[in-house]
């Protein structure tokens, strides 16, 4: 049985940090790909931050590069979002995501997610 346990998400003030977590379980093919969408009301999902088993760097989005990174517990299966200096526009739902298929960071499956809001 697929399962996210997804934690992590709250509310903080600009510039703020924030530690998302999230471990994905169940795949019988196992997946090669591993991130987070967000999705922010009025506007398209987009995924954030990947690892991907094929792929040596951790993909970001240009809006999160030097604020965000994303890192993997092998030990755990846990991966991680480590979001600093947050802004506004940061404010989302965040889903956990695996990819199953190729590794491209192509997300087939998530989580249900966690809010994070940032506000003053």
């Amino acid at each position: 049985q697929v399962q996210f346990v997804e934690s992590g998400g709250g509310s903080v003030q600009p510039g703020g940090s924030l530690l998302l977590s999230c471990t994905a379980s169940g795949f019988d093919r196992g997946y090669t790909a591993i991130g987070w969408f967000r999705q922010a009301p009025g506007k398209d999902r987009e995924v954030v931050a990947c690892i991907s088993n094929r792929e040596t760097i951790p993909r970001l989005i240009d809006d999160v590069k030097g604020r965000f990174s994303i890192s993997k517990n092998v030990a755990n299966a846990t991966v991680y979002l480590h979001m600093y200096n947050l802004k506004p526009e940061d404010t989302a739902s965040y889903q956990c995501g695996v990819d199953t298929w190729y590794g491209r960071c192509e997300l087939d499956y998530w989580g249900q997610g966690t809010q994070v809001t940032v506000s003053a």
